[in-house]
């Protein structure tokens, strides 16, 4: 009954048949009164009128656009909120025209040369929860959707007529301002000339063209949207959506961002390209669909805030604060974590710290410093390294698994591709850019290319990937944990060869927090229970019941929601006891190495540096942001260099970083050198030598064979030494 109470004149068709017997015409007065209503009354408490206030200054301040919450117009009037979602293109035209009235009447008077209005656009947010791509099917055509996923690749700006006219070629008629419909969908024109003139003869058929200079047009970018890895089944590729956003909404986000979009699910025809010039032919009856874009919240934190686990109820965060206030909470995860490895305690505890991450800081100057923990698996194969990383895979609430062999540098960063449809160039995120705000697991690390593995270097210390290609310059967020797991260089580690088993350059070594070195080691006690620990695994996988989880070990779902709630809700920083103790520790470390040094009269490895020191921060922060502490206090930063002592100083007091930054000792570095100029003196450019020849020659000068050998491997790396005749005989490139 609404709109009745509007002079003007009501009459009864009893002989009209049934037109407008479905209801469906929409009284557009009667709406169009109730959204200037909404928008001029609606106030929160203390009489703060939202929507007017905003609407107004947006204008003033140049942004003809106005955001509104559709819980408000629930809360205003339920009919009207109910009809823009089952109707939403009638009524974003009506409630747009409303809101430029609205806009017409709280910023009048404007000044002389402003006088023409612009015209507002309505954006609409909610904090209901999002559906899937998958689910979207034919029910939800027109109607109003909440969808999240990650955008993959992004069109350049361009523009689209709103109004335009069209003019005879025969008679040079013109229609003016004619409607298109907002969207994808375009306009037809009209294949007859309908003007008859006497005397003349009709036009011809097609005979209209666009006057492109009394059009009216607006911005328009195609995005292309991937669903959340989280909502992908098992072996399934993601499923991609095409994005139609106009107006304020162009530029709103990069590739790589995670969103929520508000959209109107719609469809335009889907054509297939014809033999002749390969332009698409509309098929009849099948439509594509596509989402024309009112709303976009973008996740620009990296925590991961929008995945499948944000919706957290009551009753979980209850269960996780108890969680957290209980003693032993650190012990139960790490046990948690692949339980059905045998084990490798330090490291699961390493990767447990890395999944909570430590607190990314934002400096005055603008700079950044990264929260984010990479770890590093060294050693023998048979050692659970690939399990790990895949179970990692698993448990992060936003996780990538890679193989080095099967990545490219661009599949891993990213990648400037041409767009089939309008031959321009658009840029794709790869695998580092997609798990922003998670892990990415890197197997057979040492397999990897080297000029691909120097692609990852930015993203592992700035956490940016950089792009300049094909005319496009941007820089993409990369906000991501590292895991890697990598072989020594002859298959297994060998303990005489030292530092030889590992083929990384020392500016990749420095970027990693913590590096293990996994040994296959000969324990007869050891390999009992663990040959025990495996027959147990194998032989309860065969029964059908599920087995209870042990004693104190989390679920794989409550774990992935507890980091998800733990890395969004918690960002502790060190407590000053705890950084004075650090900072006595590191000075401690440094002095000590410094008296060694003295007393054996020549340089030590220095066992730590600046790097390394924020690697320690990082793993104390991530410690108390387990137990959801403001701040990290001695214990946790006792357990953070105790994990240090463990993993990268051991690594470092074996040998085997040397070359690793400040792991290789004055003196070693003048014996390299020494022995690479007599190796250049001995033999010119482009001749060749026995590589035996030269061995026994320093070794009758009192060099090790390990030293000289190291020197002719290095330069092999560097390209100036090339092996020839089944590796026996050196030649000189350069």
């Amino acid at each position: 009954m609404e709109g009745f109470d509007d002079a003007g004149v009501f009459f009864s068709d009893n002989f009209g048949g049934d037109q407008n017997a479905d209801g469906a015409q929409i009284n557009l007065q009667a709406v169009k009164k109730k959204y200037k209503e909404f928008i001029r009354t609606f106030n929160e408490d203390n009489f703060f009128y939202k929507y007017r206030d905003n609407l107004k200054r947006n204008y003033l301040n140049g942004r003809y656009f106005l955001e509104i919450e559709m819980e408000d117009v629930m809360g205003f009037d339920e009919t009207l909120a109910d009809k823009l979602n089952k109707q939403p293109t009638e009524h974003l035209q009506i409630f747009e025209e409303a809101a430029r009235e609205v806009a017409d009447e709280i910023t009048a008077p404007r000044p002389e040369h402003e006088e023409h209005m612009h015209d507002i656009q309505i954006l609409l947010t909610s904090s209901a929860n999002p559906t899937n791509i998958r689910e979207l099917k034919s029910d939800s055509v027109s109607r109003l959707v909440k969808i999240a996923g990650i955008i993959v690749a992004a069109s350049g700006i361009q523009a689209k007529a709103t109004r335009m006219s069209i003019m005879c070629r025969s008679c040079s008629t013109v229609i003016p301002n004619l409607k298109v419909n907002p969207g994808l969908e375009g306009y037809s024109l009209p294949r007859k000339c309908t003007t008859e003139q006497a005397g003349r003869p009709k036009c011809p058929l097609d005979p209209f063209f666009i006057m492109p200079d009394k059009c009216k047009c607006v911005d328009f970018q195609t995005i292309k949207l991937q669903e959340l890895p989280d909502f992908v089944p098992q072996g399934e590729i993601p499923r991609h959506l095409q994005l139609f956003c106009d107006r304020s909404l162009c530029e709103r986000v990069v590739p790589g961002n995670r969103v929520l979009i508000q959209g109107i699910y719609s469809i335009r025809k889907v054509g297939k390209p014809t033999r002749q010039d390969g332009r698409e032919k509309a098929v009849l009856g099948v439509r594509a669909p596509y989402m024309r874009v009112v709303g976009i919240t973008v996740d620009a934190e990296g925590a991961g805030a929008i995945s499948r686990y944000s919706n957290i109820t009551t009753d979980e965060e209850e269960t996780f604060r108890r969680m957290a206030a209980s003693s032993d909470i650190y012990d139960r995860l790490s046990k948690s974590l692949a339980p059905s490895i045998f084990g490798s305690n330090d490291i699961k505890k390493a990767i447990t710290a890395m999944l909570f991450g430590g607190s990314r800081k934002r400096l005055p100057d603008g700079l950044c410093r990264r929260g984010d923990i990479n770890v590093l698996l060294l050693g023998d194969p048979g050692t659970a390294k690939s399990q790990l990383l895949k179970f990692v895979e698993k448990v992060s609430p936003i996780g990538v698994y890679t193989s080095g062999k099967g990545s490219s540098a661009a599949g891993l960063t990213a990648s400037v591709m041409k767009d089939p449809h309008t031959r321009n160039f658009v840029m794709e995120g790869g695998a580092m850019v997609l798990a922003d705000g998670g892990v990415v697991c890197i197997d057979e690390f040492d397999k990897m290319r080297e000029d691909d593995r120097v692609a990852i270097h930015e993203a592992m210390e700035q956490q940016t990937i950089s792009i300049a290609k094909a005319g496009i310059t941007t820089t993409l967020n990369s906000r991501c944990s590292v895991l890697a797991a990598a072989n020594s260089i002859f298959g297994r580690w060998d303990d005489t060869k030292g530092e030889e088993n590992i083929d990384f350059m020392p500016t990749i070594l420095s970027r990693f927090d913590m590096i293990f070195i996994v040994k296959d080691v000969h324990d007869e006690a050891r390999d009992i229970t663990l040959a025990k620990h495996i027959i147990n695994v194998h032989l309860s996988s065969n029964k059908s019941a599920p087995s209870e989880p042990a004693e104190g070990e989390i679920s794989l779902s409550t774990f992935k929601k507890y980091i998800h709630y733990c890395r969004t809700h918690c960002g502790p920083r060190l407590s000053e006891a705890a950084g004075e103790k650090l900072k006595s520790r590191y000075v401690l470390m440094r002095t000590g190495a410094g008296q060694q040094e003295k007393s054996a009269d020549k340089r030590h490895a220095i066992p730590i540096t600046v790097r390394q020191l924020e690697a320690v921060i990082r793993i104390s922060e991530s410690l108390a942001k387990m137990r959801l502490l403001p701040f990290a206090t001695d214990e946790h930063v006792n357990e953070a260099l105790r994990l240090f002592q463990v993993s990268t100083l051991d690594a470092a007091s074996t040998g085997s970083l040397a070359g690793a930054e400040g792991f290789t000792t004055e003196e070693d570095q003048e014996t390299l050198n020494r022995i690479e100029k007599q190796l250049k003196r001995r033999f010119a450019i482009g001749s060749q030598v026995s590589e035996q020849n030269i061995l026994q020659d320093f070794l009758r000068q009192k060099y090790e064979e390990r030293t000289v050998m190291k020197v002719i491997h290095t330069m092999i790396r560097r390209g100036e030494l090339q092996h020839r005749m089944q590796r026996k005989m050196l030649y000189r490139i350069c």
